[in-house]
């Protein structure tokens, strides 16, 4: 019997709760919403629903998340922790065992890129429906920007220090408009949403996430190039 398939929950914590424990529990909720968030927008789901997927009862989700914005957060915040702390990591020990008079862009945005791409490629369903969600928040003019920033804005501002280690004359104004650029096509890739699969009739397949994480490094850095780089008029 799939989650789908289960009976509601009845009122009071049930059997599947008090067996899990709270942090199992929690767990199971944000797996629920997850899910449904990634599939049908934070508009599109309830916390009712989110608590039926989950076999809890309504009251256990609001005893843990409060209103569904609190959940929402929460679900948005669990890998978000996860992913840019391995980022942040990853360009800091390039930093250092590169040295910051040798670094490139490739080696650069190799680190940055990497992580996300392999959590999508091996970190199991929970993952791939972490990438589709991102990929709809960074695009929600309503409060995308403003979760993003809260949650993604440190790693990016390293990022863009390291940057400026390699391109010194590059303009500010200019790596955040090439960043905002790589931001867009670095969500819809993670979002595997099969539209290059049909655009390319089968050349290309949005889930190949090795072959799409090897092309976004040289995207990236080719990009950075051409748009802070030198240039004979402006």
């Amino acid at each position: 019997m799939t989650k789908l398939d289960a009976p509601t929950a009845k009122r009071g914590r049930p059997p599947k709760a008090r067996a899990a424990g709270a942090a199992d529990t929690r767990d199971l909720i944000l797996d629920a919403a997850e899910d449904l968030f990634s599939k049908h927008g934070f508009y599109g789901v309830t916390i009712r629903e989110v608590a039926r997927e989950a076999g809890v009862d309504t009251a256990l989700v609001h005893y843990y998340f409060g209103a569904k914005r609190g959940l929402f957060d929460a679900v948005f915040l669990r890998r978000a922790e996860v992913w840019n702390n391995e980022r942040v990591d990853a360009i800091n020990r390039y930093a250092r065992e590169t040295g910051l008079d040798s670094m490139t862009l490739e080696g650069l945005f190799e680190a940055f890129l990497r992580p996300p791409f392999q959590w999508s490629l091996k970190g199991g369903p929970g993952w791939k429906h972490y990438s589709a969600l991102v990929a709809q928040t960074n695009a929600n003019p309503t409060f995308g920007g403003e979760t993003m920033a809260r949650y993604f804005d440190p790693a990016i501002r390293r990022l863009i220090e390291l940057i400026k280690q390699i391109m010194p004359e590059a303009a500010e104004v200019d790596l955040y408009w090439a960043y905002h650029n790589l931001s867009g096509a670095l969500t819809l890739t993670l979002g595997e949403t099969g539209r290059l699969d049909r655009l390319s009739g089968g050349l290309c397949r949005s889930g190949d996430l090795e072959t799409a994480g090897d092309y976004m490094v040289r995207y990236a850095a080719a990009g950075f190039r051409a748009v802070c780089g030198p240039a004979k008029s402006r």
